[in-house]
């Protein structure tokens, strides 16, 4: 094992997973301003609601790709902690492993949609709406 190369690729993985953490934000930030616009222009109605829906979506698919970072990440460092013979730039080959497809990584999605710092800004921006759809 190279533990250099073991923490170079950590270091590229750790770079990348917190991009998602800042790109998730962003994909909430703009779910609010999709709100004030629409409340602020009077044009609150179902289809925001569904334009909601889609970026709560996107949020869940980009928490998703997030997710598939973190075994990768303790596995480099539990490697490095116990000076073991990992192979660096093993992200795909582990990755195909637990790869998911068709209705299992729709299941995934929707798992990751409802964990709360994902879904907490999306329902009560929802709710919102239903609400002054209401009154």
């Amino acid at each position: 094992m190279n533990k250099n190369e073991l923490m170079t690729e950590w270091c590229l993985l750790q770079n990348q997973f917190d991009s998602y953490e800042k790109h998730s934000l962003y994909i909430k930030l703009v779910s609010i301003m999709v709100l004030l616009t629409t409340a602020i222009s009077g044009v609150i109605g179902i289809p925001i609601i569904f334009i909601l829906l889609v970026l709560w979506g996107q949020d869940a698919i980009w928490k998703t790709f997030q997710s598939r970072i973190e075994p990768r990440l303790l596995q480099i460092e539990k490697s490095i902690a116990d000076d073991s013979n990992e192979n660096a730039c093993q992200f795909n080959t582990e990755y195909n492993k637990v790869s998911l497809g068709g209705i299992a990584l729709i299941i995934e999605y929707a798992r990751q949609s409802i964990r709360p710092t994902i879904a907490f800004p999306h329902v009560v921006l929802i709710l919102f709406i239903l609400l002054k759809l209401v009154y």
